[in-house]
């Protein structure tokens, strides 16, 4: 009888220790979504698989057949430098606190980070991971500009120091809380980020290195379609993990950025091959997957905020605006933007950053979106913004790529292979292999 006290405060004791420590554990749990990481574990695996293989097989595809190793080994090598860049000290540029305009370097090599840190609801090294991929990418997109004819040394250099002084600072400003953030901008998925970076990129690169042999006077065909439009499919599927794993939640709003992303691809791809069919007599499959990305670069800043059916009219302009660009730049400018970075992505990802400041409003009955950034009230400050973000990114991009160009040729002796090695095909030349042993 004495002790049946003492053993029912014990019991008391360890009835609320227990209740107390399964309070903390499932309030440390509950910090971390299962579905959330499930879903970006999910989009980081769809966003490398844009590069590998889906972008190395549509760039491999447009050239010609002595120089689809090049692409192929330059897609692999960026993927593999820019992942190691991005851990040791690009992560940090981008996502650390730091300023307005460039993190700082607490996180350099993950320091302090581990698999119990968080970011959001998700675990950090996770967030990271996705964001790899991003910058993985954006640099692999730039090939474009300069295939066919720039040393592999070259290309490693200048990807290698893009990365982490134009993509990793961009990135801090618009996604990582610096100044454009604090704007207001509306880039949902990388219309500044990747595509204006990776397409003004490419475009001086084009004036920088001069165009290719015989470009303009004889035919540079693709040398196997077949290829390019399996990898405009990968790059298809992919980009729902680029744009939906965007929102970092399996919610609404990342479903809703799918279905604006795919209904917009589908636009832009019916709109290339119609023009061509009007112009040309015959659509091509070269059109309608190159009308496809388009729609694709257009509708990326704004797929999270904007509803379906502006994201049908921003794809329809996408594969117009993209179109006579492409024409345009090639014809009239006589630039050698080999696969055309530029007029694709570039301004894709210009028209889509501004018409993301249009179609979010909530005013335009079935074309309204979700609404402004909360510091901006009217479609003017929001379109305003826009306008400051791709000013910004646009001519910071063009200064720093062409200052590397410069440097990187003094480095180097020169940024093209000789002509002898340019026509024998940057595969013998560079890597002493051929694609193809038929």
């Amino acid at each position: 009888m004495i002790l049946s006290p003492l053993r029912l405060g014990f019991k008391a004791l360890l009835t609320l220790f227990i209740c107390t420590f399964t309070t903390v554990a499932l309030a440390d749990d509950a910090q971390v979504n299962g579905a959330n990481t499930a879903w970006i574990l999910s989009s980081s695996a769809l966003v490398l698989l844009m590069t590998l293989p889906g972008l190395a097989l549509f760039y491999g595809g447009l050239v010609r057949s002595k120089n689809v190793l090049s692409i192929l080994m330059q897609c692999f090598s960026i993927a593999a430098i820019a992942s190691v860049l991005w851990f040791i000290i690009g992560y940090s540029i981008a996502f650390d606190a730091g300023n307005g305009f460039i993190g700082g370097v607490s996180k350099a090599f993950l320091a302090g980070i581990g698999r119990d840190s968080l970011s959001g609801d998700i675990p950090e090294p996770l967030f990271m991971l996705f964001q790899m991929t991003f910058a993985i990418i954006t640099p692999a997109l730039i090939i474009g500009g300069f295939a066919e004819r720039m040393k592999f040394s070259a290309v490693l250099l200048f990807s290698s120091t893009w990365l982490l002084l134009v993509y990793a600072p961009i990135t801090h400003w618009v996604w990582g809380g610096g100044w454009l953030a604090q704007l207001g901008l509306y880039d949902f998925a990388g219309g500044t980020v990747v595509h204006i970076t990776a397409g003004v990129a490419a475009l001086v690169a084009a004036k920088v290195l001069g165009p290719r042999k015989g470009f303009l006077n004889s035919a540079i065909m693709p040398h196997n379609l077949t290829m390019t439009v399996t990898g405009a499919g990968m790059l298809w599927v992919g980009w729902f993990g680029f744009n939906g794993g965007s929102a970092l939640g399996a919610n609404g709003t990342a479903a809703m950025a799918i279905l604006a992303t795919h209904l917009a691809a589908s636009m832009g791809a019916m709109t290339w091959a119609t023009i061509e069919w009007l112009k040309f007599g015959k659509p091509s499959a070269l059109g309608i997957v190159t009308g496809m990305v388009a729609g694709l670069g257009t509708i990326t800043p704004a797929s999270g905020y904007v509803g379906p059916a502006g994201a049908l009219l921003i794809g329809l302009l996408g594969g117009v605006v993209c179109f006579y660009s492409t024409v345009y730049i090639k014809q009239k400018l006589k630039i050698d933007d080999s696969l055309d970075v530029f007029p694709v992505h570039g301004v894709g990802g210009i028209l889509g950053t501004l018409l993301a400041g249009i179609f979010s409003s909530p005013q335009l009955g079935v074309f309204s979106g979700y609404g402004f950034a909360a510091v901006n009230d009217t479609m003017i400050d929001q379109l305003g913004v826009q306008i400051i973000g791709v000013t910004a990114t646009f001519t910071y991009t063009a200064v720093v790529t062409w200052l590397l160009f410069v440097i990187i040729r003094k480095l180097l002796g020169g940024l093209r292979v000789s002509t002898e090695q340019e026509v024998n095909g940057l595969d013998l030349s560079e890597h002493e292999e051929t694609g193809y042993s038929l």
